[in-house]
């Protein structure tokens, strides 16, 4: 049938309908439908938007979408999406909120900065020297600042300082989360990964048998060079900004910049210090750095996949 339905006559038709394969495209409420969907005792495939829309014909349009998400369903070589249980949809959110605050953190600090720098008052960067500049600036009687104006800086100012507080109650919460989570301690082991990387990694490999290998969970995160080879010809360029885990990239990449800047600074104590110098001397930190968090997903993937703690192989003393 081709017919639009509600959310409750969905539901009786996958509680009625007999055992068959549930297709659907990865979006929001994706994971709620998909765990519906498997109680119901059907199979369920989800598949990213970007191929499905490469099996779209026509226009867009809900028909025609559904159309093209039962053709890429039926495709053997299609990679199905990883779908998430409940705890891990509540520790991913857990995290989107934290980033959130950061973000309006970042937004309102710079609003601030750019208002009273056009009023020939430069702040440092920085949340500390941000704080103590404008109280100062305020109780100033003497500038020209009007008082409107004084006011509105202020409740900006006051928003300012209970959005780092909530950021902070909101990390609280995340930090004692990943103490207790095992997972989440064994993935700190690895070089350059923190309480909110090994939160990302965790959710994004799961129990690692989505994938099957390390090297496939590094290209679905966009931590591969993209290929453009044709006519026998291979040409490998840089890795795609566009495809991929992008926060996790992002988390992977910082995380392992700082460790190839630290390791400038001292001498190397395991195999991976050695080669990670040399790479850095070879290509330089960006490149390394990119290659330390694609080492670092292949061997996320190999302990989640034999459970095992992660030993790096120390110099000879």
């Amino acid at each position: 049938m081709q017919k639009a339905i509600t959310r409750a006559k969905l539901k009786e038709l996958l509680i009625k309908e007999k055992q068959s394969l549930v297709a659907m495209e990865s979006c929001d409420g994706t994971h709620y439908w998909a765990r519906f969907a498997k109680q119901a005792g059907h199979q369920v495939k989800a598949v990213n938007a970007r191929q499905v829309k490469a099996f779209r014909q026509g226009q867009k349009t809900d028909a025609n979408d559904a159309l093209a998400i039962s053709v890429t369903a039926r495709q053997p070589h299609i990679k199905e999406s990883r779908l998430l249980s409940v705890q891990e949809q509540c520790l991913q959110g857990i995290e989107c909120m934290r980033d959130l605050l950061v973000k309006q953190k970042v937004s309102l600090s710079n609003q601030l900065r750019g208002l009273l720098l056009e009023l020939g008052y430069p702040i440092a960067q920085g949340d500390t020297p941000l704080i103590r500049a404008i109280p100062e600036i305020l109780e100033d009687a003497e500038n020209s600042l009007t008082s409107s104006f004084r006011f509105s800086i202020d409740l900006l100012f006051q928003r300012f300082k209970e959005t780092i507080e909530e950021a902070k109650q909101i990390e609280k919460q995340l930090h004692e989360i990943v103490k207790e989570d095992k997972t989440c301690n064994r993935l700190q082991a690895l070089e350059g990964v923190g309480p909110v990387c090994a939160v990302l990694i965790k959710i994004a490999l799961g129990d690692a048998t989505h994938f099957k290998s390390g090297r496939e969970a590094a290209a679905c995160f966009g931590l591969t060079p993209v290929q453009h080879s044709s006519g026998g010809k291979e040409k490998i360029g840089s890795i795609s900004k566009v495809i991929g885990n992008k926060k996790l990239r992002s988390a992977l990449f910082k995380g392992a910049l700082a460790v190839v800047s630290q390791l400038e600074k001292r001498e190397s104590r395991s195999e991976k210090d050695v080669w990670l110098k040399a790479l850095t001397e070879r290509r330089g930190k960006k490149v390394a750095a990119i290659a330390l968090a694609n080492k670092t997903i292949r061997t996320a993937f190999a302990m989640q996949k034999h459970n095992k703690e992660y030993q790096p192989k120390l110099l000879a003393a």
